[in-house]
């Protein structure tokens, strides 16, 4: 005869099933797909913003967010370690480059869905770290570096906007327009518009693969060959200098009448340090002038020195320019582009 299950074991089979309903009733699995409702930054969570700067970290406000496996900014993934966040929040560091300088929409993923909510993540303003080479003549080609130009609208040279042929995050290459000499150069983002530390160009010469008419090379204590093309800073031709006595010197000496200073600002040199160079030291004089400037020496590459005059003692007018060496160099310099801005 089958045994029949006693009356106490129906209650406990009862008991369990509506124990277990009772979880159900009181803990559903959200399956709603996310929505985004805001920005806000870590500092006031209650103020909601309308844009943020690349690599900022940023708080996501929403609802159904607790099973987000991925944010993404414009095909940009965050990185899952600065992912943090609850249903409602969600905390994650934008990271340092996207795809587009100002509009980068913002895209959470959960297991049930995804939302997208169209937002400004703006790139850093541009910035000018140099140009290369640091003078030239009308159409020809240059190439500025720096930083966050990705959307570049506007090259300037002063006010003459120049033909840009490419640019990238950290160069852009133009033509230098016609008719311009010499001044500072500005770059326009959608982001913000950048003036160069350094001037372009030259408005009067000294020395570019020649000496200019008026000048002569009265360098002394020193070996130094005017015509040599193998390291150029541009042209064909740049001067290969080597002290061979302690205070040796560089120096250009203008014919009379002196080189008036009216209309200029000051002097501007390239430099490229040889073999052993490091750190070494050149003073700059003018004569008539007491006060000198020091030029620190990089090796292996070209330098471009702007000095003004008023580190220089302020002078009217120019006899010789002197680049004395004082720090016991005795390695190769090349010289290029030296004259007035």
């Amino acid at each position: 005869m089958k045994k029949m299950p006693s009356i106490s074991s129906y209650a406990l089979i009862g008991v369990l099933l509506f124990l277990f309903n009772a979880c159900k009733k009181e803990n559903p699995v959200n399956t709603d797909p996310p929505t985004i409702t805001g920005i806000s930054n870590l500092v006031n969570r209650d103020i909601l913003l309308t844009s943020v700067d690349y690599g900022e970290w940023i708080c996501i406000k929403g609802t159904n967010l607790s099973s987000t496996y991925k944010v993404d900014f414009n095909g940009t993934l965050a990185a899952d370690s600065l992912i943090y966040g609850d249903d409602n929040t969600i905390t994650v560091k934008i990271p340092a480059q996207l795809t587009d300088p100002l509009n980068n929409p913002i895209t959470v993923s959960t297991k049930y869905g995804s939302a997208t909510l169209n937002f400004q993540i703006k790139q850093p303003a541009p910035t000018i770290s140099g140009f290369d080479p640091g003078a030239g003549l009308p159409n020809d080609e240059i190439s500025i570096k720096g930083n966050y130009f990705k959307g570049v609208t506007e090259v300037r040279f002063e006010t003459t906007v120049a033909t840009i042929v490419s640019s990238t995050q950290t160069e852009i290459k133009v033509k230098v327009p016609a008719g311009f000499v010499s001044g500072y150069i500005f770059v326009t983002t959608p982001v913000g518009t950048v003036k160069s530390a350094k001037v372009f160009g030259l408005k009067a010469t000294i020395f570019d693969d020649a000496m200019a008419s008026g000048w002569t090379n009265t360098s002394y204590s020193n070996t130094y060959d005017m015509n040599q093309t193998a390291i150029v800073r541009r042209g064909t031709k740049a001067i290969v200098n080597k002290f061979t006595v302690g205070f040796g010197a560089v120096r250009f000496t203008k014919a009379a009448p002196a080189f008036s200073t009216s209309g200029y600002t000051g002097v501007k040199i390239s430099i490229y340090g040889g073999a052993g160079t490091a750190g070494k030291k050149v003073r700059i004089s003018l004569t008539p002038a007491a006060s000198t400037f020091e030029l620190i020496l990089t090796e292996g590459t070209w330098t471009d020195y702007q000095i003004p005059f008023t580190n220089l003692g302020n002078p009217t007018t120019i006899t010789a320019i002197t680049f004395q060496e004082f720090s016991g160099l005795t390695s190769q310099i090349y010289v290029d582009d030296v004259g007035f801005y």
